[in-house]
């Protein structure tokens, strides 16, 4: 028995002990360990909303199209292109923020294994500078869909048809302009002017209309619109193909879902990018103080944020992936 006892330390002994206390199990630190934990369940967390939004989307008969959707950008940038189209060009800007700031912490994670510690100072202060100016995109971005556009997560002012047909001119007659399934539109408040919509002729018809004083609650039904209790405009349009081809049709709002699952899930990661910005003005502060000079180990709480860093930076492609590009 003493034998064998002995012959079972002296294995464990030669195999290096890896699980009893001596070294790190997979070479990684217990609190690398515990972040690589918390970004896999936070993966799972992320999947599933992402999931709920593919499901949500491919139940429905239309969808807003992304480059209607998201073709505004600030300063008017959007006017400098041809026919004011510049679709995507403002969230590709924010993209591009958010994927230098990666590329800016893996350098700051480099030179802190270089134990470099004016390195990490430097690239660590790029670092959040990237981030806090993704957030101040998605602000800008946030504040145009709910107060120019005047989407909320209970109302989706974007639309697309599902038939065709030709608008109807204030007095009841035809337009010319086409109807056609597939085609973007957006209810706007009436008196406000379109976000830069891609038909001239539906901008010229929103600006030319004149607030009521009063809106019933019923709304005010005329020949070429229809405002409802809310002071929303719906354009009017006649059908001209279909089984109910010569009826009367109302631009409806578009899925509800749309806007509620926009703001959670863009803004779910938004929160994840503002923590992130807060743990490295944390860990960045430490580093200038000194803290981990100390400790003599490659600045490894640089590297445990830049995890966490490059996750948010990962979780954003499959964002961006689903609600603008697809």
């Amino acid at each position: 028995m003493a034998t064998d006892t002995a012959v079972h330390e002296d294995l464990h002994t030669e195999q290096g002990g890896e699980w009893d206390g001596g070294k790190a199990p997979f070479k990684a630190s217990y609190g690398k360990l515990m972040m690589w934990y918390f970004l896999l369940s936070d993966a799972f967390t992320f999947a599933g909303f992402l999931i709920a939004y593919g499901t949500t989307r491919f139940m429905m008969p239309s969808w807003p199209v992304p480059d209607f959707v998201f073709s505004t950008a600030p300063l008017g940038i959007h006017e400098w292109f041809p026919g004011d189209k510049a679709p995507l060009i403002f969230v590709t800007f924010m993209s591009f923020l958010l994927i230098v700031s990666s590329v800016t912490m893996v350098r700051g994670v480099q030179e802190g294994h270089r134990e470099n510690k004016r390195g990490v100072i430097f690239w660590m202060l790029l670092t959040i500078i990237g981030g806090i100016g993704f957030l101040s995109c998605q602000a800008w971005e946030w504040n145009n869909l709910i107060n120019e556009e005047h989407m909320s997560v209970t109302r989706n002012p974007f639309g697309t048809h599902t038939e065709n047909g030709t608008y109807l001119h204030d007095d009841g007659s035809e337009s010319t302009e086409l109807v056609e399934a597939g085609k973007s539109y957006l209810i706007h408040m009436a008196g406000h002017g379109h976000h830069g919509d891609h038909d001239e002729g539906h901008a010229a018809h929103a600006d030319n209309f004149e607030i009521p004083a009063v809106i019933p609650a019923a709304g005010i039904d005329r020949p070429g619109y229809f405002l409802d209790q809310e002071g929303f405009k719906h354009r009017k349009y006649k059908l001209t193909t279909g089984p109910d081809a010569g009826s009367i049709a109302v631009e409806e709002f578009g899925p509800k879902g749309f806007g509620a699952l926009f703001f959670f899930i863009t803004g779910f990661h938004g929160f994840h990018v503002l923590s992130g910005v807060v743990f490295l003005l944390i860990i960045l502060i430490n580093v200038a103080s000194g803290v981990y000079v100390k400790r003599k180990n490659g600045y490894e709480m640089v590297e445990k944020i830049g995890l966490y860093w490059h996750f948010v930076d990962l979780v954003w492609v499959f964002v961006f992936l689903v609600f603008y590009l697809i």
